[in-house]
């Protein structure tokens, strides 16, 4: 067995035997032209060729998968047709005097350099997409037709690989696919019938192929590198795409152990096949949000997998904790944006950061605290170092010009907390418009309550926020004064005291009277005994872990 370690961009497991795709030669002969227009004329009708296929390709997915992810397509449109691509390929015709498809090519390769140069990774993904887009009109250039093709041809180079459509079929079976990487577009046409995962030696989870991956429901793995090996076409692998982990050949143990994770897999599967795409109802008509929490941008996959209706926690303290050094601006507008652009129209929740107590981060030179619980975190933070506080609060509004964000605020304890978020946040969006940078001048601002303060103080909270969320983890902490970090404690910190569900009535009450929703985004929202208490109470909104909206839908829908 070898085991081999990649980057995981789609979660799942595959079993089954490998495919290798040879890497696709893009070579192109420079040839010298004697009349420059006639070369830009044959440019010119090439693209608006591509600029069809691409629209043929869009309203493919469209149909699959819905319109908003089928606006990738609309994306390698505006790339062909931007006057600054057109420019530099008539350019290159005109001045070196040399051949459509070579002129593409360069133009391509120039502009490929200048995305992968930006910081932003997003923006370094995008390198891909301007080769893909570049190769098709090169195609039309060639006399190579695509698979889009009305007539229903199918010649494009992944179909010439035998990936796209029945290609595989012809080969007999389903088959992992290994490659060098992958175009956007022929992801899109894989026949998912035939196809049981992929695998490949570049590419990121940032790209257009990794986003259409997760949107299909294959397994994906990426950044094998030179791991990817052309003699395993034929071999047994086992990929999982959650770990990012390939195993060619593997030995028994492991296959019984993937075998059972993948018949666990598919129960759940067949749970969401049964309640995709319904809503979150009693029989009697209540009706109540089902969101879910993530750490990472990544995580965002396996909230659309489960079939969530938004994420209700983004904690985004995680783009803190796994960096040595602040997250610039950039970087978190870079992944904020990822998640927004992904889940379309569905809500995303980020709350600021939350370091302090136990995340700890040694960039952030915080003094010792003999009791970090009742110290200097979260909101704390925030105000009392308003630079930190504002670069964060800058690429959330920018963001927000990408999807549906709402911002949301740790550790509010009291009125003036709000008012000074707020202020701090008006100073931002003062900022952008004197920059002239998009964001939604409407973004909603809700704060966690998970003080006894905050509960208290609900009716006045109400007044300043467009929601609340409960966070029960550290409400019942604070309510019942037991450390959470503290094992000799566990038997006195019950969730299910009395007290603490009486803190979350009187803040769902304080809620409703303000005409604002209210939700739950800790642990107690996915502890199924406790789910009927919260219907009772009336509950807007719960936002649990992924892999727990599927089974609390399923108790709501029968309740």
């Amino acid at each position: 067995m070898r085991t081999i370690q990649g980057v995981s961009v789609s979660a799942g497991i595959a079993i089954g035997t490998v495919r290798v795709l040879a890497a696709v030669d893009y070579a192109v002969e420079r040839r010298l032209i004697d009349d420059p227009q006639a070369e830009m004329d044959r440019f010119r009708a090439a693209r608006d060729t591509a600029v069809a296929q691409l629209k043929q390709l869009r309203d493919n997915v469209a149909a699959e998968f819905g319109e908003n992810k089928a606006e990738l397509f609309d994306a390698h449109r505006l790339m062909l047709q931007d006057p600054d691509y057109a420019e530099c390929v008539e350019g290159l015709i005109a001045q070196d005097k040399v051949n459509a498809e070579f002129a593409v090519k360069s133009a391509a390769e120039q502009f490929a350099a200048m995305f992968a140069a930006m910081d932003s990774s997003t923006m370094q993904a995008r390198a891909a997409d301007v080769k893909d887009v570049s190769r098709r009109v090169m195609n039309v250039l060639q006399g190579k037709r695509d698979s889009t093709a009305q007539d229903g041809s199918v010649q494009g180079d992944a179909v010439q690989n035998g990936i796209v459509q029945n290609g595989i079929a012809q080969n007999g079976g389903s088959h992992i696919i290994f490659a060098e990487d992958l175009a956007p577009s022929d992801t899109a046409q894989l026949d998912r019938a035939k196809v049981l995962g992929l695998v490949t030696a570049k590419g990121s989870a940032n790209s257009h192929t990794a986003i259409l991956a997760r949107t299909m429901g294959l397994p994906a793995i990426t950044g094998i590198g030179d791991a990817f090996d052309p003699a395993d076409d034929g071999h047994v692998a086992v990929i999982d795409g959650t770990s990012g982990a390939v195993f060619v050949d593997p030995d028994e143990a492991t296959l019984t152990e993937y075998r059972r994770r993948k018949a666990e897999a598919e129960e759940h599967l067949s749970l969401l096949r049964k309640l995709k795409g319904k809503p979150t109802e009693t029989k009697s008509g209540q009706r109540v949000h089902l969101y879910a929490n993530i750490s990472r941008p990544s995580d965002a996959a396996a909230v659309l997998a489960n079939d969530a209706e938004g994420i209700g926690l983004f904690r985004s303290e995680f783009l803190y904790l796994e960096r040595e050094d602040w997250p610039t601006e950039e970087f978190q507008f870079d992944a904020y944006g990822q998640v927004a652009q992904e889940m379309g129209d569905r809500p995303v929740i980020i709350r600021t950061l939350d370091i302090g107590a136990d995340k700890q981060v040694d960039y952030f030179n915080l003094s010792h605290e003999d009791n970090p619980a009742l110290g200097y975190r979260a909101i704390r933070i925030c105000l009392t170092r308003p630079e930190i506080f504002k670069v964060q609060l800058r690429a959330l509004l920018r963001a927000s010009a990408y999807g549906n964000i709402a911002i949301m605020l740790p550790m509010i304890t009291s009125v003036q907390e709000v008012r000074d978020a707020k202020r701090i946040l008006e100073e931002a969006k003062s900022e952008l418009r004197g920059e002239r940078i998009d964001f939604n001048e409407s973004i909603q601002i809700g704060v966690m309550i998970e003080t006894p303060a905050s509960v208290i103080m609900a009716d006045e909270l109400a007044a300043e926020v467009d929601f609340f969320s409960i966070g029960t983890n550290d409400l019942t902490q604070y309510t019942l004064a037991c450390d959470r970090q503290n094992p000799s404690l566990e038997r006195f910190a019950d969730p299910h005291s009395p007290a603490v569900l009486r803190m979350i009535q009187m803040t769902i009450e304080a809620a409703h009277r303000h005409g604002i929703w209210c939700g739950i985004c800790g642990e107690l929202g996915a502890d199924l005994s406790l789910t009927d208490t919260f219907l009772r109470l009336g509950i807007d909104e719960l936002s649990v872990s992924p892999t727990s909206v599927l089974p609390l839908r399923n108790v709501i829908r029968n309740h």
